[in-house]
């Protein structure tokens, strides 16, 4: 980048959100224990996190009243282990996300036990909240804090899915000025506006704050796993939280610099040496938050077979352009119509870079990531006061003269972070 950025320290260790070794204990034999049996009651819930558990318990009636027997028009979206519900709770008439596991298959049962532990004992404000959980019978739901705005894949790749399609329309318009009454009819609704520069520089330094608690202030540390588009949720004011914890998972401790799992995730945003070993770390969890990251900066999917022959998968196709520094404008996303900062878009570049390395060590720790886009997120940019600024006047990310300078700098955080870095 054009300069350093000072570190903020995280919480010292006597500040960190401790994690019960109870839940460790639960997580690491939730597999087995739930191959013996395919139900689970609220007595194991309450009894697996020593009481802690903050979240409220509900019966399936009350859950059904609230989503009016889940009906087709409460339907919010559906993924890979159930469907979630826009509900209203009769007895405090709150709105909520009513998330209803499928029923078929041990997985719903282990990412309903993980998530009700994970979100029953780490709050933050980039994190979304967790207000219940219903274990009757065989049934599984969650109830979360409703998100008026819907998911980040929601505004980037759900409202207008061919950007050529888009800018075929504009040309039209130009050559036939009498249609120009009613472009109002194709602006998107309300909800799904268009997202400009400085909105998507909010959300990915307000997402990269919740990954930030998840190393740096819990204890142990917690490794996301599954970090993506569509599990960053935005409220009315466009703040991220992360949701959908079922696949985190407890991080390395002591001397420790990895924990071996079966290799999940998704497709596209797991980074390599996870895919390839199952060896998870902190640094993998950065390797996806700078897959996402690229996304807001192009308007590109992480994995879209849609476009042309090499350009299937985002991080493959954007490599090349890292070291060409005459390339950067063709990475914006042509939503954004040219109305960015050319400093800001290579800032914002070089961030996307060194999150990517394939290399895990040459990747930064997540507070430096936060600091970096913290900075950028404060930037105030209006199009009619853009600069003059071209790509060719800034170096490629990566350069020596112009990366975000985080080596050089004295390593910030935690004790734990600092001997991580050295590894």
């Amino acid at each position: 980048m054009g300069g350093c950025f000072p570190c903020t320290r995280p919480p010292k260790s006597d500040e960190k959100d401790q994690i019960p070794p109870t839940s460790e204990k639960l997580k690491s034999k939730s597999s087995v224990d739930l191959k013996k049996q395919s139900s689970l009651n609220e007595n194991q819930i309450s009894s697996s996190a020593s009481g802690r558990i903050a979240a409220q318990t509900f019966t399936f009636r009350e859950l059904a009243a609230a989503t009016r027997n889940f009906r087709a028009d409460c339907l919010l979206g559906e993924g890979g282990f159930g469907r979630v519900y826009k509900g209203r709770l009769e007895s405090s008439n709150q709105v909520v996300a009513i998330k209803q596991l499928d029923r078929n298959g041990l997985q719903g049962n282990r990412e309903f036990l993980v998530e009700v532990l994970m979100l029953s004992l780490l709050h933050h404000p980039n994190l979304v909240n967790l207000i219940g959980y219903c274990a009757d019978g065989d049934q599984r739901l969650l109830v979360y804090e409703y998100m008026a705005l819907g998911s980040l894949e929601d505004h980037l790749h759900g409202m207008l899915q061919h950007d050529h399609i888009v800018s075929l329309f504009f040309l039209f318009l130009i050559w036939t000025p009498n249609l120009s009454a009613h472009v109002n009819a194709t602006e998107p609704s309300p909800d799904k506006k268009r997202l400009d520069w400085s909105t998507r520089m909010k959300i990915a330094a307000g997402a990269a704050k919740g990954l930030e608690y998840l190393h740096d202030t819990a204890s142990p540390p917690v490794i996301y796993r599954d970090l993506k588009c569509s599990n960053i949720l935005l409220d009315e004011d466009y703040n991220p939280k992360l949701s959908d914890f079922g696949l985190a998972k407890l991080g390395p401790v002591g001397d420790n610099t990895h924990v071996s799992t079966r290799v999940m995730g998704t497709y596209g945003y797991c980074a390599p040496e996870y895919a390839m070993t199952g060896q998870l770390t902190l640094k993998s969890d950065v390797y996806s938050f700078g897959v996402v990251l690229l996304e807001l900066i192009t308007g590109r999917r992480a994995i879209d077979n849609s476009r042309a022959a090499g350009e299937h998968n985002l991080v493959a196709w954007a490599r090349p352009l890292f070291r060409d520094r005459r390339k950067f404008s063709q990475m914006a996303d042509p939503m954004l119509l040219g109305h960015y900062p050319a400093r800001g878009l290579y800032q914002a570049l070089a961030v996307a870079a060194m999150c990517l390395q394939e290399q895990p060590s040459m990747r930064p720790l997540i507070a430096d990531v936060v600091t970096a886009l913290a900075y950028l997120a404060s930037q105030s940019y209006k199009p009619q006061n853009q600069t003059n600024q071209t790509a060719s006047q800034l170096a490629a990310p990566g350069s020596p003269q112009t990366r975000v300078d985080l080596e050089r700098r004295p390593p910030s955080g935690s004790e734990r972070d600092r001997s991580r870095a050295s590894k």
